[in-house]
């Protein structure tokens, strides 16, 4: 188990985050924007990583900002896909993952070569229909992509 593991969320603080984190809908052009706010916090911050947001399977926004590489992105969809089957952040599910000292693969038959259980994604829920799709990126330590995605969906309005 890692060192920074007691500076984690909590289960119950990951689900509090995920509902307050609810929108009120998702379209092409919200995709957009929700991508164009996170590429340009993380260009002014000089982050090299890259974006992602997906809608019913569909990816509806991707940018690799400099210094991201082909890794990022399949990290980036890796943790997408574990946020749409469990309808949870993927730091929620690799915190679940360390609490029961398991991994996705062990527990659920998911091979890592698709399932990442890393911080970084998180579902997006809308307001009376569920989980529609996911936000993420890649290219930072895992807690540090969990809270930019955090801030960047905080500054959304609801």
């Amino acid at each position: 188990m890692s060192s920074d593991h007691d500076q984690w969320p909590t289960l119950d603080d990951l689900l509090r985050e995920e509902s307050e984190l609810e929108l009120a809908g998702l379209t092409e052009t919200d995709a957009y924007e929700l991508g164009v706010l996170a590429v340009t916090a993380a260009a002014q911050q000089r982050l090299p990583i890259s974006v992602g947001v997906w809608r019913a399977g569909r990816q509806l926004f991707h940018c690799g900002l400099p210094g991201s590489t082909a890794d990022n992105d399949g990290w980036l969809r890796r943790k997408g896909r574990v946020v749409m089957r469990f309808e949870h952040s993927s730091l929620y599910m690799a915190r679940l993952c360390q609490d029961k000292q398991t991994t996705l693969t062990e527990k659920f038959a998911l091979p890592a070569s698709r399932y990442a259980a890393a911080g970084g994604a998180v579902p997006l829920r809308v307001r009376g229909t569920g989980v529609v799709g996911w936000f993420g990126v890649s290219g930072l330590p895992q807690l540090d992509d969990h809270r930019f995605v955090v801030d960047i969906l905080g500054r959304l309005p609801r």
